[in-house]
């Protein structure tokens, strides 16, 4: 694959894709690009619309239409590494997600908030732990 778009996997002949169910894929696009900065192109599918990086080099967002809505928690979700949580926790639900975390979840050092997107996707919003300054090496 060399000169193509990295796909971040471990193996060179492996493209790592990303697929996410939903209702309306217009809705989906809409709300993934805004959320991750992704473009798409229109397509001539009904049920397969990509979403990737403006540059190509990233991880393919694969939306796939599905009829029956969702109806547990997903078993793997994305995770949205952010350095401020709470103004991108709002941006996201001005753009259509909802809060499944009224309060942020804090677990050793991390804070984050789950989401959803519109069809009930859930995914977290997270801050990294502080870093200790310069020289300060916690309690090591």
């Amino acid at each position: 694959m060399t000169g193509g778009p990295t796909r971040f996997g471990g193996r060179e002949d492996v493209a790592l894709v990303m697929v996410l169910d939903c209702a309306d894929l217009d809705r989906s696009a809409a709300f993934w690009c805004g959320v991750l900065g992704y473009t798409t192109e229109p397509s001539s599918s009904e049920r397969y619309r990509a979403l990737q990086p403006p540059d190509g080099n990233g991880i393919e967002l694969l939306l796939q239409r599905v009829p029956e809505p969702k109806t547990t928690k997903n078993r793997l979700h994305l995770d949205l590494r952010v350095p401020d949580l709470e103004a991108e926790v709002a941006r996201l639900v001005a753009l259509g997600a909802r809060r499944v975390t009224d309060d942020p979840i804090e677990e050793d050092g991390w804070t984050w908030y789950v989401l959803a997107d519109p069809d009930g996707n859930e995914f977290c919003v997270l801050q990294q732990p502080e870093k200790p300054a310069d020289g300060d090496h916690g309690d090591c």
